[in-house]
């Protein structure tokens, strides 16, 4: 195993590459948040779809970000608390952020490319109400830029990636899908409570005029496969009597039994 030196502390080339990608892919959803969307053309007969009233988050980014990067961290916590496993605590926390690093590069190149715009866009476009000829926005360019940005909703793929997540290891750790698990409702609601949650947020969307419902939909689905996929690559899956462990664990048990192995051939060979 390749071992990289950092200020007199030892650390796996591996490990080191984790933390490199997870800074690339935070540095790329901050650049990509800036960046011009595709001006899509809005035609008379599909105008209506755009000139809902234009108010406040019932959920604002304030609110969001606090929910999607801590509530998964706390679990995690507090699981590490209970158990003590240190190759958990670092597995779940590389596969949470793994999983919210792609969602944000994702989401954000899918915004960009399609420029869908917003239930509200006329009035970010025109917030005196008086549309010109050429369609040539009037209002605020950064509130025109993120009204631009409609499909698919980042709030709904952040909160299906981050509490889908949260389903997931609660469910690993309680062993809701597997044998000894089954029969046992309250191991259910754990795994669904967190799932309301992201849908609640989600919903809020369509409710104050920020997502059209297409949108969430995408989002939705965008956030839970990515999840999905990433602690599918850093846990077994939810119905093997292993579910609770990390692979990295057993991985670590295969190289100590290997070593015990080579110290017994060599002690023989004495």
């Amino acid at each position: 195993m390749l071992i990289v030196r950092l200020f007199g502390i030892e650390f796996s080339a591996s490990f080191c590459f984790d933390v490199l990608l997870r800074i690339i892919l935070a540095l790329l959803f901050l650049e990509l948040e800036q960046a011009e969307p595709f001006t899509r053309k809005i035609h008379e007969d599909e105008l209506w779809l755009y000139k809902n009233p234009q108010t406040d988050s019932y959920v604002p980014t304030t609110v969001l970000w606090p929910l999607v990067f801590l509530i998964p961290v706390v679990v995690i916590l507090f699981s590490f608390i209970i158990n003590k496993d240190r190759i958990d605590f670092s597995q779940a926390l590389l596969c949470v952020t793994l999983a919210l690093g792609f969602n944000g590069l994702i989401t954000d190149i899918i915004k960009l490319i399609v420029g869908r715009p917003r239930p509200d866009f006329f009035w970010r476009c025109f917030p005196d109400g008086q549309m010109n000829s050429e369609f040539k926005c009037t209002g605020n360019p950064i509130t025109i830029r993120d009204g631009k940005k409609s499909f698919p909703s980042g709030h709904s793929s952040f909160a299906f990636a981050s509490f889908g997540f949260v389903a997931l290891y609660l469910a690993g750790k309680l062993h809701t899908f597997s044998l000894t698990g089954k029969a046992q409702s309250w191991k259910l609601c754990f795994f669904i409570l967190p799932i309301c949650i992201a849908l609640v947020i989600a919903l809020s969307r369509t409710c104050d005029y920020h997502h059209h419902w297409q949108d969430i939909v995408a989002g939705g689905i965008i956030g839970s496969c990515l999840t999905y996929i990433c602690y599918r690559h850093y846990y077994p899956p939810l119905d093997s009597q292993m579910c609770h462990k990390p692979y990295a664990a057993f991985t670590m048990q295969l190289q100590l039994e290997n070593i015990k192995n080579n110290k017994s051939e060599q002690i023989k060979w004495i």
